[in-house]
């Protein structure tokens, strides 16, 4: 491999790193505009459940229903948006809570070094 190609790095961060970047995909498709508005009701409408259990009747489990409404939201994005967010996601270095540098040229500060005598 040459110093040029730059290798993905895969990490597999477990559990708790799965359950961060299914968190930041809803957050990143909730911010796309191509994710229709009425999509976009579906995590909020589990998170007011939440917050007002007493909505609907019944011994449901909070988590549940907003893990369901989580996965529903996911599920029924368009997938090669919900793709394209994951991709970003897995190229993010772990440890980072940024999208990584846009491939091409880096950032280069022009600068002069002085000694003070």
């Amino acid at each position: 491999m040459t110093e040029n190609e730059k290798k993905p790095i895969k990490v597999d961060g477990g559990f708790f790193q799965n359950i961060s970047n299914e968190i930041r995909l809803v957050f990143r498709l909730l911010a796309d505009p191509r994710v229709g508005w009425w999509l976009k009701l579906m995590p909020f409408a589990s998170l007011v459940y939440f917050i007002f259990p007493d909505i609907a009747p019944g011994p449901i489990d909070d988590v549940i229903v907003i893990g369901i409404g989580v996965y529903l939201f996911v599920e029924l994005c368009p997938l090669e948006i919900v793709e394209e967010h994951r991709e970003v996601l897995r190229n993010t270095i772990p440890g980072q809570w940024r999208d990584p540098e846009p491939e091409g040229e880096p950032d280069i500060v022009e600068g002069e070094f002085k000694e003070e005598e």
